[in-house]
């Protein structure tokens, strides 16, 4: 089992960047994928990026080359780094740990991108 916790999200104006933390409550080496979803209002849940024990990263097509996924082992933590923010890029950011075979998430953390 893992507890998640996200922080970060906030309103940013378009083209600004942000940095979403998602603190979790075991090391991350004994995590199989540490990754992030979103969210955005009558959408479905969509992949943003996701990490492997490994380092293999997997980004949604609509973030790559715009954000990018890391981890601070020391600390358990992850982070996605998210620059040249569009309007469409409001959405409420789930962080999500697989354990094989189960899935976990986080409470959320709201990005709004607005003028």
């Amino acid at each position: 089992q893992v507890q998640l916790v996200e922080s970060g999200g906030g309103l940013v104006q378009p083209g600004g960047s942000l940095r979403l933390s998602c603190a979790a409550s075991r090391s991350l080496f004994s995590i199989d994928v540490v990754g992030w979803y979103r969210q955005a209002p009558g959408k479905q849940r969509e992949l943003v990026a996701t990490i492997a024990t490994g380092g293999s990263t997997n980004y949604g097509d609509s973030v790559k080359g715009r954000f990018t996924i890391s981890r601070e082992f020391t600390k358990n933590i992850v982070y996605l780094q998210m620059n040249s923010l569009k309007f469409e890029d409001t959405a409420v950011y789930y962080c999500n740990a697989v354990i094989v075979p189960k899935t976990y998430w986080g409470q959320g953390t709201q990005v709004t991108v607005s003028s």
